[in-house]
């Protein structure tokens, strides 16, 4: 499964490998370099280990060609896939120094983005039965966001806002610092005013008061429900109708989630799909 994350967000991409080359390599592969010799030919295998849902195949295919454009990158599945232990992934041929050279990078990689991509099919396959989608969050790896959101998208998910820059989200700490929700949102919609474009604006309330409050103002473009158990949510709900979009996030996981789902709130954010996601065992082994 391909989808436009790339395109999307190419110069990002291309700066974390970029950096992450520069990480592991710097300037040599001292190994490689003492044990092969500068023209030799090599044929390599993925090997997925764990039944999962792979993701960071694409990935690994723009690093090798970025790093060797004469690298031959062969799909044996797709991203998204849902494959079993013992599934080869997919074939890589070319230099075999260009082949090390980039090994761990690319293991890290899909074994990191399987491992989200796997985590967030499991929690949409609980709710697949209601309207409510699945969004992650920014409790991501430093240098590592936008791999780990592209792996909520292959598994099913949706993205949050990624980053600071692109959205705002005014949160329990913002309206405690700024002296209450109703003064926080009166110098938010003068600050919108002057940036000539539009943002979305999610206000993060923890009580039914903040849900009121929230709902005098127009520029708020979705409310966000944070840390209430079911019937603070029925209720909030109640209360905003159809007037704004409603998230729903803090103290969620397996045992609630359908629940909280069943509510009619439009969004679940969670940030266990990127903090939380187990790695899945993978490796490149050589082939004949």
């Amino acid at each position: 499964m391909k989808n436009n994350f790339y395109i999307n967000y190419k110069k990002e991409i291309n700066f974390f490998i970029n950096n992450a080359i520069k990480e592991d390599l710097n300037s040599i592969d001292h190994s490689s370099k003492a044990s092969l010799s500068k023209n030799d030919k090599g044929k390599a295998v993925l090997i997925v280990k764990e039944n999962c849902v792979i993701a960071g195949l694409e990935l690994a295919e723009i690093i090798y060609k970025k790093y060797d454009s004469k690298i031959n990158f062969r799909y044996l599945v797709n991203d998204g896939d849902k494959i079993n232990a013992g599934t080869k992934g997919f074939i890589v041929e070319g230099n075999s120094l260009s082949i090390l050279a980039m090994e761990r990078l690319v293991l890290n990689c899909i074994q990191r983005m399987s491992g989200i991509a796997s985590l967030t099919s499991r929690y949409k396959k609980i709710i697949s039965k209601t309207s409510c989608k699945l969004l992650d969050t920014r409790k991501t790896t430093p240098n590592f966001r936008y791999p780990e959101k592209w792996a909520v998208l292959i598994g099913g998910g949706n993205n949050h806002r990624m980053g600071l820059y692109d959205a705002l989200m005014i949160k329990d700490n913002h309206i405690d610092f700024g002296g209450g929700v109703n003064l926080v949102l009166k110098k938010t919609k003068r600050y919108l005013s002057g940036l000539g474009k539009e943002y979305d604006l999610i206000v993060e309330t923890r009580n039914l008061k903040e849900v009121k409050d929230v709902l005098n103002y127009n520029i708020v473009t979705r409310i966000l429900l944070d840390n209430m158990d079911i019937n603070e949510i029925k209720k909030a709900l109640s209360l905003i109708g159809n007037k704004k979009p409603t998230e729903a996030s803090g103290n969620i996981d397996k045992s609630n989630i359908l629940a909280i789902a069943k509510t009619g709130v439009n969004f679940i954010s969670l940030g266990c799909l990127t903090h939380s996601a187990k790695p899945i065992d993978i490796s490149l082994k050589v082939s004949k």
